[in-house]
């Protein structure tokens, strides 16, 4: 059988391309005793992936190695299986990486349900899904009545983050880069209200719009969003950090902010990552399933078709031109 995967050649300075890998094709052979053969369908494109290729041991996973198929999370359909621990047909989620095939021992990927569509495991039922409702609810320690600010509002978890606050009767309001993105917020998202860091005033309208200031904050972008947030906090308020996407390519960052709020409104920082929380998985996506069925999730993916487009693709999130979560579609189901 053969096989396309992109590896990666170099670490990138500034932002990642097509020239930092490689594009192997290569024939499978016959599958091994003990292993189930995996056609990927769909890989996620996540800002932590621009962390994943730099030299840097400083971090939670380790450095993709040079010449190593590009890591990604994916969803997959099994299409032959010497295994017990997989069947043909069942559908697969966890690190495919960037390659149309792979082989996989018992543990190797998760066997999910299918109960939902499949573009639902990018989404909901995936990582963004579960890292805003832990991120929200176990670390923000999310409570009814509270003012909760998001930045990144629009992206894959910030629009979960908004959306799950409201279901748990949380005032929200989102800083997106779009009007198109703020309007989608607030009319299709019901957030409480939205702000545009391109062109509002991000001071003046988080003041209006939490004059008590803000009690649980939750940071995907870092720069002048963040800043503008922790100078509305309020009193023993807690922000809770999910990424910092304004400075995974080494731009220059904004104006520092005022750290001196966190000692007099005795604020609470917290950081924390997904891979850390695997074990909590199956019990998060029934309490999004829950949320799911009773129609108060929405979200949209923006799909780039082709695994080789992935590279090309993947700056939509630096650029600010995606809708959604973004994905690559590498293969139909």
């Amino acid at each position: 059988m053969n096989n396309m995967r992109l590896t990666l050649k170099s670490r990138p300075e500034g932002r990642l391309g097509p020239e930092h890998f490689d594009r192997v094709e290569e024939d499978l052979g016959p599958l091994a005793d003990g292993k189930a053969r995996i056609r990927v369908l769909y890989v996620s494109l996540d800002p932590a992936m621009r962390g994943w290729v730099s030299a840097s041991t400083d971090s939670y996973l380790p450095p993709v190695p040079l010449g190593d198929t590009m890591r990604s999370l994916g969803v997959g359909v099994v299409e032959d299986s010497k295994s017990d621990a997989y069947k043909p047909g069942d559908w697969v989620t966890g690190m495919t990486g960037w390659t149309q095939f792979l082989d996989v021992g018992p543990g190797e990927l998760s066997v999910v349900p299918q109960v939902a569509s499949l573009e639902d495991y990018i989404g909901i039922l995936g990582l963004p899904g579960a890292t805003a409702w832990y991120g929200l609810v176990v670390e923000g320690e999310a409570k009814e009545g509270q003012t909760l600010c998001v930045t990144g509002a629009a992206g894959s978890v910030g629009s979960l983050v908004g959306q799950i606050g409201k279901a748990l009767g949380l005032r929200v309001i989102g800083i997106a880069g779009t009007q198109e993105k703020c309007d989608w917020l607030v009319n299709d998202l019901s957030f409480d209200a939205a702000l545009n860091y391109r062109t509002d005033d991000l001071d003046k309208g988080l003041k209006e719009f939490a004059p008590g200031g803000i009690d649980l904050h939750f940071e995907n972008v870092g720069g002048d969003p963040f800043n503008a947030a922790l100078k509305n906090m309020a009193p023993f308020g807690r922000m809770i950090f999910c990424g910092f996407i304004s400075v995974y390519n080494g731009e220059a960052t904004a104006t520092p902010p005022e750290m001196t709020a966190i000692v007099r409104k005795r604020l609470t920082l917290k950081g924390y990552v997904m891979t850390d929380h695997f074990d909590k998985f199956p019990a998060i996506f029934q309490e999004l399933g829950k949320l799911m069925m009773e129609g108060k999730l929405k979200y949209r993916l923006d799909v780039t078709t082709g695994l080789e487009n992935a590279p090309t693709a993947f700056n939509k999130l630096f650029d600010g031109t995606n809708k959604g979560k973004l994905a690559v579609k590498v293969a139909d189901l």
